[in-house]
């Protein structure tokens, strides 16, 4: 398991590679920061202005003319943390080769950097979503309270399923690429752009054995729907993802030695 001192120990380094990771996003750029807002509004607006004639109709509920929207938006704001973080603990242990060679660190502290720099664009993500759910009317209600809770369970689920990738990664790099496969066909077997209700009810069961779904399926419930998530399939999940992260640190404990020198 993490060794919580040690970490702690080292904190000022995570606190630097977290900043150093924001600038270099943003840095030698005109637009900047901006390029953190408009490439996640961007894939929102596709999404949008394809599908939005055909779903709007579809999304019973919804007390607004911009219910499509809406509800991309709370759908996207799930996926985009759940996918950068997964995205990027697959290679960063990989990416981060020579550093784990030159400078003695407890190793862990990699994903947790990437964690936290992907809480914060999220959270930026977040901003954006709360001002033009204002600027479209669009109410919010004691809901809003479940959110951390649903964060919490996205951010565990993608931390433990990406640890336990990134490290298979530095021995087998076919892990990589079959990954980027799978995150293609979670994006599509999960309701993010469309609603349950247009899938063949005999299919539907298909969708509901994906744990994401019902992660997505919480940020719209709170998001969208102004109700609190599903109690009992997120318990389940949560205690899924809880133990898939149990189980990356297992992994990470017992692969450490050996990956300095396969890297």
């Amino acid at each position: 398991m993490i060794n919580f001192k040690e970490v702690w120990n080292v904190r000022y380094f995570i606190f630097t590679s977290v900043r150093s990771d924001f600038r270099n996003r943003v840095s030698r750029s005109h637009l900047g920061f901006l390029w953190l807002i408009i490439s996640p509004l961007a894939q929102v607006f596709i999404y949008a202005f394809v599908l939005s004639a055909l779903m709007t109709q579809r999304l019973p509920g919804i007390d607004s003319s911009y219910s499509y929207p809406i509800y991309l938006l709370a759908g996207f704001q799930g996926w985009f943390l759940f996918v950068e973080i997964l995205n990027r603990c697959i290679t960063v242990f990989i990416e981060n080769g020579n550093v784990l060679k030159k400078i003695a660190f407890p190793r862990i502290a990699l994903p947790l950097v990437v964690i936290i720099s992907s809480l914060i664009n999220n959270f930026i993500f977040l901003a954006i979503l709360f001002a033009l759910y204002t600027v479209l009317g669009f109410p919010f209600t004691q809901s809003i309270i479940f959110l951390p809770v649903v964060i919490s369970i996205n951010v565990m689920f993608a931390a433990g399923l990406g640890i336990s990738a990134g490290i298979l990664n530095v021995f087998m790099r076919d892990i990589g690429q079959i990954f980027a496969i799978i995150i293609q066909f979670l994006f599509w077997l999960t309701p993010i752009i469309y609603t349950l209700n247009i899938i063949p009810e005999k299919f539907q069961i298909i969708l509901r054995m994906n744990p994401l779904f019902w992660i997505i399926e919480s940020y719209h419930n709170v998001l969208v729907y102004n109700k609190a998530p599903d109690f009992y399939p997120m318990l389940i999940i949560g205690i899924l993802s809880l133990g898939l992260l149990a189980f990356s640190l297992f992994l990470f404990r017992k692969a450490s030695p050996e990956m300095v020198d396969v890297l």
